[in-house]
């Protein structure tokens, strides 16, 4: 594999990116989403989340365009519109479970 290099602001754009998932309640709305296109009213409902509390998450993860809208009348629809990032779930959840397998391995030897 080649030498992977970035610029400063580029590191700091992917930090960026990498905090704007860095809170349990973004993950659950884009989890919510991945069944398919939802209204802020739908969210609050299905996480039981304050109307301006998913707002404000949805606000965020559009800012990052992990999240499109759209408007229809009165109603605004949120859709995912960067799936990868179940990609970068799955393999962090997949480090978790390689370190807790590997405890437990520790801990069976002792």
């Amino acid at each position: 594999m080649g030498k992977f290099e970035m610029s400063p602001d580029a590191l700091e754009l992917v930090a960026e990116r990498f905090r704007s998932l860095a809170e349990p309640a973004r993950l659950q709305l884009l989890s919510c989403l991945r069944e398919g296109e939802k209204t802020v009213s739908e969210l609050v409902e299905e996480t039981g989340f304050g109307q301006a509390n998913v707002s404000k998450h949805l606000r965020l993860l559009h800012s990052h365009r992990f999240v499109a809208r759209r408007k229809e009348g009165l109603h605004v629809f949120y859709s995912l519109a960067d799936e990868s990032v179940f990609e970068l779930c799955e393999i962090v959840c997949d480090g978790i479970e390689a370190q807790a397998d590997a405890s437990l391995r520790t801990l069976a030897s002792s």
